[in-house]
């Protein structure tokens, strides 16, 4: 276990998010809080980087005018980013951050930007999931 797993452990705790899940020997937690609309975010420390990903929802019908709202609401999120699982019908926030010189304020900045993400964008979110 390094020490940037303990790191990232200690800013989720400072932060007041709840770990639900934690393996130390992979360097995988999973986190929430849920007034900021995080549920079982997935984060793993994968030297150099930290990865961040909170699945969102299932595109029952994916169609190219959903791909292009979310790539077009990409420009506006200030941190992270939406992505596609392989089969192109899971969107997933995905964030990554330099684990060297992380801090509390830049995590703490890609978790509020997924949160802010959500309280703008998860009626579209509903929507593309129902159609």
């Amino acid at each position: 276990m390094s020490s940037n797993f303990n790191k990232v452990k200690q800013y989720l705790l400072d932060l007041d998010y709840d770990i639900v899940f934690e393996d130390k020997k992979e360097e995988v937690l999973v986190i929430k809080n849920e007034s900021a609309g995080i549920v079982n975010m997935v984060l793993g420390c994968a030297d150099p980087i930290l990865i961040m990903e909170q699945y969102l929802v299932h595109l029952k019908q994916p169609t190219d005018v959903i791909y292009a709202d979310l790539l077009q609401k990409n420009r506006e999120i200030i941190h992270g980013a939406f992505v596609l699982d392989d089969t192109g019908t899971k969107v997933i926030f995905r964030d990554t951050l330099q684990l060297e010189n992380l801090d509390a304020n830049e995590l703490a900045g890609s978790l509020n930007s997924l949160s802010v993400l959500l309280s703008e964008y998860s009626h579209k979110l509903i929507q593309f999931s129902k159609n």
